[in-house]
Parts: structure tokens; C-alpha cells; sequence
């Protein structure tokens, strides 16, 4: 099942709102569930472009980041378990965290955002969970190195079934924190890809079954891909 609402299904007051994402979540959220959001700042791009050998088109991808939902807190607040290079504070910080989803209702920093459904047990619910708060006690931290070893196997079918070149003991980076958490349910979103492999749009095109509610406002065309389609349509007509 997917829901999937693009900017003109969406009401004028909430596409204009700036934490338009709230009532989303809000309905969406559960312990356990994936949460994915594709950014517009600098990062995020870049985050989203470097997997543009997985989409279809090759455009770059609509997702750059991925979270576990904890559980709703006595603030009445969803938190949710993510590894991230969070530079928004006087302390930076790096690694597995635990944050309100609040901090993704803003549409224009978070365009893109969906919550992920594979249907867990119960169980299988608080082993994911278990999972998270264990790495989260851990203090394990976030790799750049390893990110960037799993931008090197996206281009070769060979590199992404071997164990990611740049690994490093006790760190994770955001799709593998999240990769990690539902091995523990026995869950592997693409069987033969590691875990520290695993991009954020991976998750969304796992073969598994799940339901995914969506909403997207960044499709993912560079602004030279306009320019580049929009041409190429001018000249054919005027060749007609």
C-alpha cells in the first residue's frame, strides 16, 4: 500500500505552512515505523545526489536521511532514534541520538518526508526498539568514512554485496543505524546487501512488503535538467 501526496493534493494553508509535516507525522507515527526526509540545504543535496545510481532516471534521490520511531513521550512528543551530524547547536554532534520528530516539520528545510509501515510484531517492535536505545547507550558514533564507502559500492553490484570498504568498528551512519535496528527483528531490506551498505533510498525500495505515506514537494530534477529537458522539447518541436 502507498499513499503518496504531491503538492497539489495538498490544502493551500498546509502547503504554505511552514511545519506543514506536523499533522503528517503526527497521523503516521508509531514505535517501530521508518521515517525518511529528503532535505534542500547543501548536505542533504549532496547526501541525495550521491545515489543517483540507484533511481530509475538517475536523477538524485528523494530521500537523505533516515529514523526509527521510539515512542511517544510523557510531553506528548514522538521521539525517534537516528544517527546524524547534527551542526545546529553551539555543542555539534555526532552519532546516535535520540530527538522530537519536531525537528522535521519544517517543509521548506524537509520537502520530502514519509513514514515507512513493514508491519512489525509486537515483538519484533520492541527488539527494534531495543536495538536503538542499545546503540544509543553505546554512544556509537556517526562515520563519514563509512558514508562515503557506501557511495563507492552504489556504482558496482560487486562492492555493494561485499562489506563496506570504509567500515569502522562502533559507528553508523543514518540508513545503517536503521538497517541495524530491524536486523535485530531478523529484517534485511535488500538480502545480500549489507548493512552498512544500506542508503536511505534503499529502505524505500525494499522489495519487502510494507505501506509508505509520503509526501513529496522535491521531486529530484535539477534546475540544469529542466533547462536541459525543456530545450531538447523546443528544438524537437521546431524540427517538427
Amino acid at each position: 500500500m502507498s499513499e503518496i501526496l504531491l503538492p497539489e493534493d495538498l490544502a493551500d494553508d498546509e502547503s504554505r505552512d511552514p511545519r506543514g509535516n506536523q499533522a503528517f507525522l503526527e497521523k503516521h507515527a508509531a514505535p517501530g515505523r521508518i521515517g525518511l526526509c529528503g532535505g534542500r540545504d547543501f548536505i542533504n543535496k549532496l547526501i541525495r545526489k550521491a545515489q543517483s545510481p540507484l533511481t530509475e532516471d538517475g536523477h538524485r534521490s528523494l530521500w537523505s536521511h533516515a529514523f526509527v520511531f521510539s515512542e511517544r513521550r510523557v510531553d506528548g512528543q514522538w521521539w525517534v532514534i537516528e544517527s546524524d551530524l547534527d551542526l545546529r547547536y553551539r555543542q555539534i554532534r555526532l552519532g546516535v541520538q535520540e530527538n522530537r520528530v519536531a525537528r522535521y516539520y519544517d517543509a521548506e528545510a524537509f520537502p520530502n518526508i514519509a513514514v515507512l509501515d513493514f508491519g512489525l510484531s509486537p515483538e519484533q517492535t520492541l527488539q527494534v526498539q531495543r536495538a536503538g536505545l542499545d546503540l544509543l547507550a553505546g554512544l556509537s558514533s556517526y562515520s563519514i568514512s563509512e558514508l562515503l564507502g557506501t557511495m563507492m559500492a552504489m556504482h558496482s553490484r560487486r562492492l555493494r554485496k561485499r562489506g563496506n570498504l570504509l567500515a569502522k568498528d562502533g559507528a553508523l551512519f543514518c540508513s545503517a543505524l536503521v538497517q541495524h535496528c530491524y536486523l535485530a527483528a531478523g529484517i534485511e531490506f535488500l538480502p545480500g546487501v549489507p548493512g552498512k551498505n544500506i542508503a536511505p533510498h534503499d529502505i524505500d525500495e525494499s522489495p519487502l512488503p510494507h505501506a509508505t505515506h509520503r509526501i513529496l514537494r522535491d521531486l529530484g530534477v535539477s534546475s540544469v535538467r529542466e533547462i536541459g529537458h525543456s530545450l531538447r522539447e523546443r528544438l524537437g518541436t521546431a524540427f517538427d
